[in-house]
């Protein structure tokens, strides 16, 4: 099977561009995994961004979306501004197939090298971006703010990108 093409529960997972009318349905998943969420005025408004580059994680019929990854391109450089799986999909590969797509997409653009970060404490994300080739470059101090919790590091990640 393909990286475009996983299968969950016998349905088959698909991945498409994002645009500014996706903002709702990336809103109402990034508010069942992030606290605080962003709202879709504020997931609209980096989709509307210029360099944006966006894709969503769809399952079935009729085209549930069950993961996002919203990125941004500046010169030969991309960052995975957000990126988020359905709880009830995590683990069957849907958040390496955004990855694929994203880094496939921002080469096309010539990008040579994609940053991301992520807290030191999400220790699948940690273990996906390695198994993909990032590699700590840096740490943010208290990066993510966790409400009633002291906030968590980031890590900050870096890989080199192939055109």
């Amino acid at each position: 099977m393909t990286a475009a093409a996983k299968l969950i529960d016998g349905k088959r997972v698909s991945l498409l561009w994002a645009g500014p009318e996706r903002a709702g349905c990336i809103a109402a998943v990034h508010a069942k995994l992030f606290n605080p969420p962003w709202d879709e005025a504020n997931v609209r408004g980096l989709l509307d961004h210029p360099a944006a580059t966006s894709f969503v994680a769809t399952l079935g019929s009729p085209n549930d979306v069950v993961g996002f990854i919203i990125g941004q391109i500046a010169a030969d450089e991309s960052e995975i501004l957000t990126i988020g799986v359905a709880t009830e999909c995590q683990r069957h590969g849907v958040g390496k197939m955004l990855v694929e797509g994203l880094i496939r997409a921002v080469q096309r653009a010539e990008v040579r090298r994609m940053f991301l970060d992520v807290a030191t404490d999400n220790a699948a994300a940690l273990h996906l971006y390695s198994k993909m080739g990032f590699t700590p470059s840096g740490v943010r101090k208290g990066y993510y703010a966790r409400p009633g919790a002291a906030a968590v590091d980031a890590v900050t990640m870096a890989r080199t990108l192939t055109i």
